[in-house]
């Protein structure tokens, strides 16, 4: 195509620049693709990078402004010392196609010219502009997608027709708006609705790089919900020098070993894992059919770009029809047929990383009934199959070892996952909330009211921890009336916690009260028998909470110390008019 941009709009891209902005493995650190940004536009008379699209917009000049501007930012990415090993994600302006000279192809001969893949490049489409219609963004996306480009939403979930767009023109990626991220760690709502917008995407087989993520707090709640990539300032802003960009961020990677549930989770799965052959997306149909006729048994087969990236599976009953008559063979295999080309048969596939957590890869897997398995990356290329006949066993074993672990009453976690889990939590640097629950006067209640009641009362507590903890905090029955919670925390989070712990503490001295008899709730006590078996007056039943905060630079963490501190605050607990005791541990 020729270019028809004013002579002055390429005086102006030649003062701007362009910097880049790595994106990251979520599990590892080893950068996977860098993005695109425009630099310089106040030094060209623009408040904005967005001022500067709108104005080539006017002027109809749009599409030979970003032209120019993709030769100019592929070229600086070739700069790069490890491109050949990286994707390039590149922004693209909505109105694109509005421009009289669109003109398809041109993107092809600019990589072409610097022997740059394809599927290098990954166009990047916004859903913040609503333009005349849903149609028009989706024309778009199709377009870069009919012809073997990369697609990536940006800013998903602020937008108008996202939904409609997984449904309708399946993007290889989603990046999750930062307003979904900020302070995911503590508040619920927000964590609830970043694990279904990642769960969902992951299960259509798209990657969910999480967006903006600026804290170790949200770090780590994307890395547990299921996002495969991350970027934002906790990695590096972006640089305009190139020299900048690394093969692997140490400090990334150092963050999520140090994290206690990032340790070895592969190799819990590993041993399930299939290594099923792989067909290249460009695999002619005929190998196709050899594929399957030399795999005997085989029902599925994942299929790769050119990275080895996962694309999604190819299974064989959608191709068995043709396959056994003659007539169906040769539909299958014409060259004008619309089943002649392997992209047009493939079904999406959950991908998950091999450093995932089982929990996070089980949960994908019950969440989508009609699934055959899971597909396993690891720095993502591909690694294997995981079927659903493996995940089910999987599930069987760990649903097995937990019924060991757990109080028979209670069903919550017993002794052993407790004394695990205060254990990683003195071996660790992060800072964790500790807490022992102690019902007070259980045994005067036992004797009054009798075990049955008394079986309920602990119950009871049990489903109030359930309830009104939030799911990250780890919940256990140590036996009789004594429970355990626990959760990593930070300083920010420590008073929403604790908190946390109080608002049990009224809400089973509230709820308990409904067991007595309305003689004893008139009389505020009931009657029994000490120790010493003299007749003593005992207040209702409430519970005491004993504290204990563990600072990142907490120097006595051993086990000893944990557990003798939330001993004897339990009895300091007992006497305060909160019945909360509070330590921290320096």
């Amino acid at each position: 195509m020729e270019n028809q941009l004013p002579k002055e709009w390429y005086e102006k891209l030649s003062i701007l620049d362009i910097a880049f902005q790595p994106i990251l493995n979520i599990h590892t650190g080893k950068i996977f693709a860098v993005e695109a940004l425009l630099r310089n536009y106040k030094e060209v008379g623009f408040e904005s990078i967005f001022d500067i699209f709108d104005e080539v917009y006017r002027k109809n000049i749009l599409y030979s402004f970003d032209l120019e501007l993709r030769k100019k930012t592929i070229k600086k990415f070739t700069e790069i010392a490890i491109y050949e090993d990286l994707k390039l994600f590149y922004n693209l302006d909505n109105r694109l196609f509005e421009m009289p000279n669109f003109t398809p192809g041109n993107t092809k001969k600019i990589l072409q010219e610097h022997k740059i893949k394809k599927d290098t490049i990954c166009f990047e489409i916004s859903e913040r502009h609503q333009l005349d219609g849903v149609q028009d963004m989706q024309t778009i996306m199709q377009h870069y997608k009919d012809n073997n480009y990369c697609i990536a939403i940006d800013d998903f979930g602020v937008g108008y027709s996202g939904y409609k767009l997984l449904h309708d023109v399946k993007p290889d990626i989603l990046k999750i708006d930062r307003f979904f991220l900020q302070d995911v760690h503590r508040l619920p709502k927000k964590k609830v609705m970043l694990k279904s917008i990642t769960q969902l995407a992951v299960q259509l087989g798209i990657q969910v790089v999480a967006e903006g993520v600026e804290t170790i707090e949200e770090l780590l709640v994307c890395r547990d919900v299921g996002c495969h990539l991350v970027q934002g300032y906790l990695i590096q802003k972006p640089t305009t020098n190139v020299h900048h960009i690394k093969s692997n961020y140490t400090e990334i990677s150092n963050i999520i070993d140090k994290d206690q549930r990032s340790i070895e989770k592969g190799q819990e799965i590993r041993s399930y894992i299939e290594t099923i052959p792989t067909l290249p997306i460009k695999t002619k149909m005929v190998t196709v059919i050899e594929y399957f006729q030399k795999n005997y048994g085989s029902t599925v087969v994942p299929i790769v770009n050119s990275h080895n990236e996962p694309i999604g599976i190819l299974e064989e009953n959608q191709i068995k029809d043709f396959l056994y008559s003659p007539y169906g063979r040769s539909l299958l295999l014409h060259d004008d047929s619309t089943k002649s080309k392997l992209i047009n048969l493939i079904n999406p596939c959950a991908i998950a990383d091999i450093n995932n957590e089982i929990s996070t890869i089980i949960e994908l897997f019950s969440n989508n009934p009609e699934s055959i398995g899971i597909i396993i990356t690891e720095d993502f290329k591909y690694y294997g199959f995981l079927s659903a006949r493996a995940i089910i066993t999987i599930m069987n074993e760990q649903n097995l070892l937990f019924a060991r672990e757990q109080n028979p009453l209670t069903k919550l976690p017993g002794n052993t996952m407790i004394e695990k889990y205060v254990w990683d939590a003195s071996k660790s640097k992060e800072t964790y909330l500790l807490c022992y629950f102690d019902l007070d006067n259980f045994k005067a209640f036992n004797d009054v009211y009798g075990f049955r009641n008394g079986d309920r009362v602990i119950q009871l507590f049990a489903d109030i921890l359930r309830k009104n903890l939030p799911q990250e905090f780890f919940k256990a029955h140590i036996g009789g009336d004594d429970f355990f919670v626990g959760i990593k925390s930070t300083k920010d989070d420590n008073d929403i916690y604790i908190n946390n712990v109080k608002n049990i503490v009224k809400k089973f001295t509230d709820d308990v009260i409904e067991f007595y008899s309305q003689d004893d709730k008139d009389r505020g006590y009931i009657l029994s028998k000490d120790r010493e078996e003299n007749k003593k007056e005992f207040p209702l039943l409430t519970v005491s909470a004993s504290v204990l905060i563990i600072h990142k630079k907490s120097k006595q963490r051993c086990i000893n110390n944990i557990n003798n501190i939330l001993s004897l605050q339990k009895k300091v607990a007992k006497n305060e008019l909160s019945h909360v005791s509070l330590s921290s541990m320096v």
